[in-house]
Formats: C-alpha cells, structure tokens, sequence
C-alpha cells in the first residue's frame, strides 16, 4: 500500500525529545507521509529543534498554549491522508511503524478501520525496556473500551482508516484521557479493530510523563461516564463496568502516587 498517512504531534517544551521523534518518522520504510507538527505555545527551544528538519512532508503550525486536544484537533483539520495515527513528541516509531500497520489494513476486510500493534515502554534513554503492551482483541471494539481494556487500548497508538464527511475532533473540556474517549467515539460508529504483532512504538517514561493529574484525570472519568450513560447503545451494565473500572483505576493511581491516600479511597466512593 502506498497509501498517504497522516502523522499528528503536538508538542509543548519538548526541546530534549522532539529531534529523535521527527527522525523516527524521516526513518518510515513507508514513505508516503505527512507529519503535522502543532507547537502548543512552546516557551523552550523547540520552535527551532523543529525547524532544523527541512522536509517538504513535514508541516509546521503555531499556537497559542490551548491544550493537547485543541492542538491535536488543529492537526485533524488540517490532514490530508488517507490514514492517519498520532505520535507525541517525546515517542519513538519503530522504523515499520506505519508500513505493519498498513499491511494489516491491505489484508484486512473492507470494514477494517483500526490497526494497532505492540509496544514498548522504555526509560529515558530508550535503552532499557520497562514493560510490553501487547493488543489482545479483534473485532468491534467498543465494547472492550467501555471496560478500558488493555486488549485493545493503551494510548493513542491506533491508526485509523480516514473516512469521508467525518469530522474528527477531540473534547476539549477533557484535561485527561481525551485520546481514549476519542477512540470510543469512533469505535461507537462501527468499524472492526485488529493488531500487528510488530513493535511499532518506543514510549518514552521520563519524570514528565510520569507526573500524571491524578486530580485531572479522575474529573475526566466523570465526565466520560455522565456522556456515555446517555448513550442509547450503552447498557446499565456497561456503564457500571466502566465505573468500576476507572475507580479502581483511580484508587491504584493515587495509592501509589503516595501524597494524599485520603484520595485513593475517597475515589471508590464517588459517583456521577
């Protein structure tokens, strides 16, 4: 397939990654892409980390610090591929990120709409692997991520099939968890889910990345499930898997932040 791919980075004071995530899309064995850098209001070296690559695919955009969604969203409006997937700024494709990925698609059903595939999370230097991620599911994937299940969601690593008179946009009123509430909507249209089993990203675990908005991230999980409880297709029993779920989610994340447990169990008890 020499299908054009879209690539979506938004980037914030990211001067010390960005480099090795624009060399990792210059790599691609596949080679027909676009990447669609959106600087969110950067105040670090990053304009220029940026402008050091002159490659008539790479697209610059600038704008006033919004958010990840509003960049992500500026990035969405502008694509032109027929495909299209995102990378932060601080990751790494594998050099046939995008061409395992196509391969599923050209050898998958018509109604094949997302592809995924391994990955890896690393530490700083990309030197040491931490843990693999490793898709599980095929098929319709709405269910699995009413469950935010791992079978088939760990991040923003899904490519999509772009479809016509679509229009792709994240929440902006989500500070968290926009990329998986995104995917649940498009997984809500249809459309089946199936994997590569190639590495096609190194995600990078640095102390940035690591500092989560827990406070930030529970808020969004509430607001997911006032949203999907009013979806008709969404049962009582989904929605309380997802509840569940996001609190034990919840509970473990603040638990082992270790500033306020009080906020762990004060999480198990909260409800919508």
């Amino acid at each position: 397939m020499n299908d054009l791919v879209s690539i979506i980075m938004p980037v914030y004071n990211r001067e010390r990654y960005i480099g090795q995530s624009i060399r990792s899309v210059l790599d691609q064995s596949h080679t027909n892409w676009e990447l669609i850098i959106i600087n969110d209001g950067s105040t670090d070296a990053t304009k220029e980390e940026t402008r050091d690559f002159a490659d008539p695919r790479i697209r610059y955009f600038e704008q006033a610090n919004r958010g990840v969604s509003s960049a992500r969203n500026l990035g969405l409006s502008r694509m032109e591929g027929d495909f299209f997937c995102f990378l932060d700024s601080d990751d790494v494709f594998t050099r046939d990120s995008l061409t395992s990925r196509l391969n599923v698609f050209r050898d998958g059903p018509p109604d094949l709409d997302f592809v995924d595939g391994r990955v890896e999370e690393r530490d700083e230097r990309l030197d040491q692997v931490l843990r693999v991620y490793h898709p599980a599911f095929r098929g319709n994937p709405f269910r699995q991520m009413l469950r935010i299940s791992e079978s088939c969601y760990l991040g923003q690593t899904w490519m999509l099939r772009r479809k016509p008179n679509v229009n792709y946009s994240m929440r902006n009123d989500l500070s968290n968890g926009e990329d998986f509430f995104f995917f649940l909507e498009q997984s809500r249209r249809g459309g089946k889910y199936n994997y590569t089993e190639e590495i096609i990203l190194y995600y990078r675990r640095h102390p940035a990345s690591a500092s989560a908005d827990l406070d930030g991230l529970n808020r969004s999980y509430q607001l997911i499930h006032k949203e999907i409880r009013n979806w008709p297709e969404v049962s009582i029993r989904d929605a309380s898997f997802y509840w569940l779920k996001s609190r034990k989610i919840m509970f473990l994340s603040y638990l082992f932040d270790g500033s306020e447990y009080w906020k762990a169990f004060r999480s198990l008890f909260q409800w919508t």
